[in-house]
């Protein structure tokens, strides 16, 4: 009785393959011009119902239990009958509920600072970055004479893109001592300790000429700066640059955006 209607289904799949076979091949003879909305939405429905319809197929009973098999007594010397019994363990449904349970948080789990940090660079590898105004709290080489003070709202961001990224750090100084105390700043941070970055990948000129041709040498995935007149020059050249300014202006070409902070760029409040 079962095999009979097993057969029966099986022959009642083929027809109906054969019958998707015609009306799929007559569907595709039609130009792509041809098909409107409804047409995509139809065939759009019929492929989903045929995965249900065979999943549903495929998928065995849950609940089913098999009925133990009776053994028979083995003979014994000892006039004592051994008997073996066959105990089925029903799945489990509680740890399949909690494994799909699993999955679900999962999926809408908010994304890590280190995933937004890959989106929005696109997965680019190398990264050049003015300090001042955008890493360091001093907005000019001025002000460097007399300290350097890294910001602690970009400090988190900083340290996703070292994991990620080769990340260089570039700045127009006035003298040897501002750099020294650019570097004691970074260091206490702990942006050579916790990162990827080291002493060698922060770069000092003396002219702002000189950072653009930095950025040209290293040719990075993106470039951070706060110059306008530099983010011009380098479009061409960069295929991705992000200009800090709080006037957020319009964008002079498709590859520049615009944000008040770094930190902001990526979705963090400016704690300063």
């Amino acid at each position: 009785m079962g095999d009979s209607s097993k057969e029966e289904l099986v022959q009642l799949l083929k027809r109906f393959g054969a019958y998707l076979t015609v009306k799929l091949s007559n569907l595709f003879s039609i130009s792509f011009r041809q098909l409107n909305s409804r047409s995509f939405g139809a065939l759009a429905g019929l492929a989903i119902a045929i995965v249900f319809t065979w999943r549903l197929l495929r998928t065995p009973p849950r609940h089913q239990r098999r009925q133990p098999k009776r053994h028979a007594p083995a003979p014994s010397t000892s006039g004592i009958n051994t008997h073996s019994d066959v105990t089925l363990v029903a799945p489990d449904s509680s740890s399949e509920s909690s494994r799909a349970q699993n999955v679900i948080d999962e999926f809408f789990q908010p994304p890590t600072l280190g995933q937004i940090v890959r989106q929005k660079l696109s997965e680019g590898r190398k990264v050049t970055c003015r300090l001042l105004g955008v890493i360091l709290e001093e907005s000019s080489p001025e002000e460097l004479q007399k300290q350097a003070t890294v910001r602690s709202s970009v400090l988190e961001v900083l340290l996703e893109i070292t994991k990620f990224c080769d990340l260089y750090l570039m700045e127009r100084i006035l003298d040897d001592e501002s750099g020294e105390k650019v570097l004691l700043a970074l260091e206490n941070a702990g942006v050579f300790t916790s990162g990827g970055l080291v002493k060698d990948k922060v770069l000092f000129c003396s002219t702002e000429n000189g950072r653009t041709s930095f950025v040209r040498q290293l040719e990075p995935d993106w470039h951070i700066d706060t110059n306008p007149e530099i983010i011009f020059q380098l479009a061409r050249f960069i295929k991705y640059q992000l200009h800090i300014t709080p006037n957020r202006p319009e964008r002079t070409a498709s590859n520049v955006f615009s944000s008040p902070t770094l930190e902001q760029f990526f979705g963090l409040p400016d704690q300063n």
